[in-house]
């Protein structure tokens, strides 16, 4: 490809990526609300210690965490596609190693096989970015929001994926990590169809742009990494849990699946809206009513553990995420040039799938070793959600009220 000027108007360029990824974001994007419906159960029965029942999540995430800066550069370096054949070749080799732990009842390679799965959602976060790479100023928040909207489709297609799969061979789940196998398949066709230019590589010798630290200096950036690690990670602290809780609370599996597609439902619905709205009314007040309905949904948990608990809660919590994370990514794609792109987004991502690897961590814990029962455990969970709640919406007041901000 010999164009390296990448358009700003009228959009075209941008539209045509923009079904690629969201065909991505919900074909390729189930696969995640099927394995996080489904690690939670599969590793508790794995695990020889029921603290460790989340286990498998923390994996996909620290995957995520350690893979992004790399992922992020190779990009950078060789363009978005091979990034994205490369998250599909990992979910693809994680999928085949964790149902090899299943097959073999060993935790160990079950563990292995979700740490190489968290280098598929490590590619999956780039969608978002890549949707604005080609994208005109005005265009840009719409184009990241639908493409996040394409994860409705995974919302549908995931659980009902696990309802079908999860029983599907003698051995529990391994069908469901089959199928996974087929998605990512047909992913490496997908986007053969994507057409973004290559970054132009810098000439000469030394850094271009700023580096890692003094990005961090950069108020804009601190906040926006902030609001999006705290979005992430406290919805992921409390999904992880859900599964535990639905089914401790004397529910089935499919009710967990439920609960899940509902939550992943209003994880993206929002989407077709939201960019929208942060063109009218501006990207902190978007911010600020994700960590609201964040809160929100931590009370509604603690208030009842019937059914319809589990989904008012969960729903809220992915509305509040969408506010909260794509008003934060929004706002990030503001700070950087383009030589500093792959650099900050690599560092964001390291920094969110950091705070979103404890989360999931402490999830169990909290869960099933912090008191007498699953009662208990799951006031726990969503009582942590409240410190960081704080420091999110702090940062964001003070950064709306500092003289001439950006």
């Amino acid at each position: 490809m010999t164009d390296m000027t990448i358009p700003l108007a009228p959009d075209g360029r941008t539209r045509r990526n923009m079904l690629v990824l969201i065909l991505a974001q919900a074909i390729l994007g189930a696969q995640m609300p099927m394995i996080f419906t489904i690690a939670g159960l599969a590793g508790q029965s794995l695990s020889p210690n029921p603290c460790w029942a989340t286990l498998p999540i923390t994996m996909i995430v620290m995957g995520s965490m350690l893979s992004s800066t790399p992922v992020s550069a190779l990009m950078q370096r060789h363009g978005r596609r091979a990034g994205f054949w490369l998250g599909t070749a990992g979910g693809m080799a994680g999928a085949i190693v964790a149902g090899a732990g299943l097959y073999t009842s060993s935790f160990l390679l079950f563990l292995a096989g979700s740490l190489l799965t968290g280098l598929y959602m490590s590619a999956q976060g780039f969608y978002r970015f890549a949707a604005a790479d080609t994208a005109s100023e005005d265009f840009r928040p719409k184009a990241i929001s639908w493409v996040m909207a394409g994860g409705l489709a995974s919302a549908l297609v995931g659980p009902q994926l696990v309802k079908l799969t999860a029983d599907a061979l003698v051995v529990g789940y391994l069908g469901t990590y089959v199928a996974v196998v087929g998605l990512n398949l047909f992913g490496m066709l997908l986007f053969l169809a994507l057409d973004i230019p290559t970054p132009p590589q810098p000439r000469g010798q030394g850094q271009v742009g700023r580096s890692r630290r003094q990005m961090l200096r950069d108020p804009v950036i601190l906040v926006a990494i902030i609001c999006a690690m705290v979005s992430y990670a406290l919805m992921n602290l409390v999904m992880t849990s859900t599964p535990l809780a639905v089914v401790g609370c004397g529910f089935g599996t499919n009710s967990a699946a439920d609960v899940v597609s509902a939550h992943v439902l209003a994880m993206y619905i929002p989407a077709f809206f939201t960019g929208h709205l942060i063109a009218r009314f501006g990207v902190k007040p978007i911010i600020g009513i994700g960590l609201f309905i964040l809160a929100m949904a931590g009370a509604v948990a603690l208030s009842g553990l019937e059914l319809s608990h589990f989904f008012l809660a969960l729903v809220l919590l992915g509305v509040g995420w969408n506010f909260g994370f794509i008003g934060a990514t929004t706002l990030l794609t503001t700070t950087h040039s383009t030589q500093e792109k792959g650099r900050l987004q690599g560092l964001n991502d390291l920094m969110v799938f950091g705070g979103v690897t404890m989360a999931s961590l402490s999830s169990g814990a909290l869960m099933n070793c912090s008191g007498s029962g699953v009662a208990a455990g799951w006031q726990a969970v969503n009582i942590a959600m409240v410190p960081f709640l704080v420091l999110a919406g702090g940062s964001l007041i003070w950064l709306a009220l500092r003289p001439r901000d950006l």
